[in-house]
C-alpha cells in the first residue's frame, strides 16, 4: 500500500476523535465490534433517555465543528462527512422513528444478542466478560421496550410483519436449545472447561438473558402487535430520509426506479447470452439446472462450505495483492465462518483496531440447508472478502497515519460500502476472474438480484406502478414476493428472510445497486478527465484511503 507521511492531528481530527471516544462510551457494543477494551460487559442505553444522549452528542459536535476551519483535504472530507452523517442522525432522531426501530435484521432486538458473536472465548477472563454482558441483557431489553412504548404513544409502530418476525426470532434466542442456552452449555476455554464458579455465573447470566427476551416476546405480542399496521409501505417522506441515510446522496426516486427497471432488463439479457455459452439454445433456467447438476460445482455440508470459502478467499488475496490492489500484510488474513445463527444472511465483520481479530466473512445457513453450489456463490466471496468489504473496511482501519478514529472506525455508509462491494464483483469480471460461464452466471445473478431490489424496494414503499413485464397495478408486498422469487437466486429460507428485510429496512437494499451506479459514475468521470493518465489501481487506492463516507462527499473528494 502506498504509504502516506503521518500528518499532524488537526483541530478537526481532535474533535472527531473526542466525538468517537464519547460515542463509544455511549455505545459499548461498538467498542466490542472494534475490539477495543474497557467496555466488555456493557450495553448502550436503549431507552428514550439514551437516544437523547446520542442526539445531544451529535448536536454538540456539529456546533463545535462550525467554529473550525480545515487545514487540508483530509480535514475537508472529515468536516463534510461529519456534517452529513450527524445531521442525518439528528433528522432521524427528530422523526421519532429511532425509538420505534424494529425489523428482522438491524434493530436492537438483534443487536443485543449479536454482540456476543464478536466476543473472544479463549480465556476465563473473556468468559467472565461474556457472563457480565449476559447479566446486563435485561436492562438493555428493558430500555428497548421503553423506547418502543414511547414511540407507540406517538403512533410510530413498525409493520405487523416485522413485529411477528421479531417475536419468532426472540423466542428462538430464548428457547431451551436456543442461542443463550447453547452459549452456556458449550462454554469452554482454550485450556478446557470453565471453573465451577464462572460456569455458575454464566448460567445465571444466561437465565436472565433468556427471561429478558421472553419478556420482550410478551410485550411485542400483547402490547405492540395490536397497534402495528398491516401495511408494509412506509411512504415517501420516511423513505426519502432513509434513502439519503443509506446512500449519503440525494437521488430522484422515480428516476432511480426507472433505471432499476431498465438495469434489470439489461442483466436478464446478459444472462441469456451466458446461458447460450453453457448450452446452445438453453434458457437461463435450463443453464442453471445444468450448473446445479454438475458434481464439480457441488458442496455438501457447512464444513465443506467454510473450507471452500476460505480457499477461494485466500486465492483472491494472493492473486490481487500488489498487482491490482495495495494489500498490506495485516489485511491478508480473512477468516471465513459459519455464523452461530440460522437466519439466512451472509455478512462481513471488520477487524479489530489492532488486527488481532481479523476481518471475517459469515454465512448464516437456514435450518435444513446443507447443499451449496460454487458457481452461484463465487461472486459472494469476492463481495464480502477481497476486493469487496474486507479490502474496503480493513483499509480504513489500517490507515492510522492518515485518518482519525471516526473516519477509520465509525463512519460507515451503506451505499458507499455495498456499492463498492458490487463494483468489486463487476471488477472481478473486468480483471478476468469470472471467465468461467458458470461463475459469470452467478455474478450476473447477484447483480440481477440487486437491480430487482431497487425495483421492489422503491416500488413497494412508494406504491409505484408495476412494470408491464412483472404484473399490473400498484406494487404491494404480496405482488412483490412473486417478483422477488423470479429474480432472486436464493433458497426459500433466504428468500423469506430477504423479503421481510426489504419491507422492514426501507432504502437499505437499493443502496447496493444505486451505490454501485454512483461509484461507476465517479470512476467514469475521473477517467474521462484524466484520459491516458488515468490509473485504475491508483484510483482504487485513493478512493479506499478516504474511508467510508457518503457518496456525495466521496464525489466531491475525488472530483472536486
Amino acid at each position: 500500500m502506498t504509504e502516506t507521511t503521518a500528518r499532524p492531528a488537526s483541530d478537526i481530527d481532535r474533535l472527531a476523535d473526542e466525538y468517537t471516544a464519547r460515542l463509544l462510551e455511549l455505545d459499548p457494543s461498538s467498542a466490542t465490534t472494534l475490539g477495543l477494551p474497557g467496555h466488555e460487559t456493557e450495553y448502550p442505553d436503549y431507552s428514550p433517555a439514551g437516544h437523547e444522549d446520542f442526539a445531544r452528542l451529535d448536536r454538540d459536535a456539529l456546533e463545535r465543528l462550525d467554529a473550525l476551519e480545515p487545514t487540508d483535504d483530509v480535514d475537508r472530507v472529515t468536516r463534510d462527512a461529519l456534517r452529513e452523517r450527524l445531521g442525518l442522525a439528528l433528522e432521524h432522531h427528530a422523526s421519532g422513528w429511532k425509538l420505534a426501530e424494529l425489523n428482522n435484521i438491524a434493530s436492537p432486538a438483534q443487536d443485543i444478542r449479536a454482540v456476543f458473536d464478536l466476543m473472544p472465548t479463549d480465556t476465563e477472563e473473556q468468559w467472565r466478560h461474556i457472563a457480565g454482558r449476559a447479566h446486563n441483557v435485561p436492562a438493555a431489553v428493558a430500555g428497548y421496550i421503553e423506547s418502543l412504548r414511547t414511540a407507540q404513544a406517538q403512533d410510530l409502530v413498525a409493520a405487523a410483519r416485522q413485529v411477528r418476525t421479531v417475536i419468532a426470532q426472540a423466542t428462538t434466542y430464548a428457547a431451551e436449545d436456543g442461542f443463550f442456552a447453547k452459549l452456556a452449555a458449550e462454554a469452554t476455554t482454550a485450556d478446557g472447561p470453565l471453573s465451577q464458579e464462572l460456569q455458575a455465573e454464566l448460567n445465571e447470566g444466561v437465565r436472565r438473558a433468556r427471561d429478558a427476551y421472553l419478556a420482550l416476546v410478551d410485550f411485542l405480542r400483547e402490547d405492540l402487535l395490536p397497534s402495528a399496521p398491516e401495511k408494509d409501505a412506509v411512504g415517501r417522506e420516511r423513505y426519502a430520509l432513509a434513502s439519503r441515510t443509506f446512500l449519503g446522496a440525494t437521488i430522484d426516486l422515480e428516476e432511480s426506479y426507472a433505471w432499476g427497471v431498465a438495469e434489470l432488463e439489461r442483466l436478464i439479457s446478459e444472462q441469456e447470452k451466458v446461458a447460450e455459452l453453457i448450452r446452445p439454445g438453453a434458457t437461463i433456467e435450463e443453464a442453471k439446472e445444468i450448473l446445479n447438476a454438475d458434481p464439480a460445482r457441488q458442496i455438501q455440508g457447512t464444513d465443506a462450505l467454510k473450507a471452500w470459502m476460505q480457499r477461494l478467499s485466500d486465492e483472491a488475496v494472493a492473486a490481487l495483492a500488489d498487482t491490482h490492489f495495495d494489500i498490506p500484510e495485516p489485511m491478508k488474513t480473512l477468516e471465513c465462518m459459519i455464523a452461530p445463527t440460522q437466519d439466512g444472511g451472509i455478512y462481513y465483520t471488520g477487524p479489530s483496531d489492532d488486527f488481532a481479530r481479523p476481518g471475517r466473512m459469515w454465512w448464516s445457513v437456514p435450518p435444513g440447508e446443507d447443499r451449496f453450489t460454487t458457481w452461484s456463490e463465487t461472486t459472494t466471496v469476492y463481495h464480502e472478502g477481497v476486493p469487496g468489504h474486507h479490502l474496503q473496511v480493513a483499509t480504513a482501519v489500517y490507515r492510522k497515519e492518515l485518518l482519525n478514529d471516526w473516519r477509520r472506525n465509525i463512519c460507515w455508509v451503506s451505499g458507499h460500502g455495498e456499492g463498492w462491494a458490487l463494483y468489486a464483483e463487476k471488477l472481478m469480471q473486468e480483471l478476468g476472474f469470472l471467465s468461467d460461464p458458470g461463475d459469470l452466471m452467478g455474478m450476473l445473478d447477484m447483480q440481477r438480484m440487486r437491480a430487482a431490489r431497487v425495483v421492489f424496494d422503491i416500488g413497494v414503499h412508494l406504491e409505484l406502478q408495476i412494470p408491464e413485464r412483472w404484473g399490473s397495478g400498484v406494487w404491494t408486498a404480496e405482488k412483490g414476493y412473486d417478483f422477488l422469487r423470479a429474480n432472486l437466486p436464493i433458497s426459500d429460507g433466504q428468500l423469506k428472510f430477504e423479503f421481510t428485510r426489504y419491507l422492514g429496512w426501507p432504502g437499505q437494499a437499493p443502496s447496493y445497486k444505486i451505490g454501485q451506479r454512483l461509484w461507476e459514475q465517479i470512476r467514469a468521470e475521473l477517467q474521462e478527465r484524466e484520459g491516458e493518465a488515468f490509473d485504475v489501481k491508483a484510483f482504487h487506492s485513493r478512493a479506499l484511503n478516504i474511508g467510508s463516507v457518503g457518496l456525495d462527499v466521496l464525489r466531491a473528494a475525488l472530483l472536486g
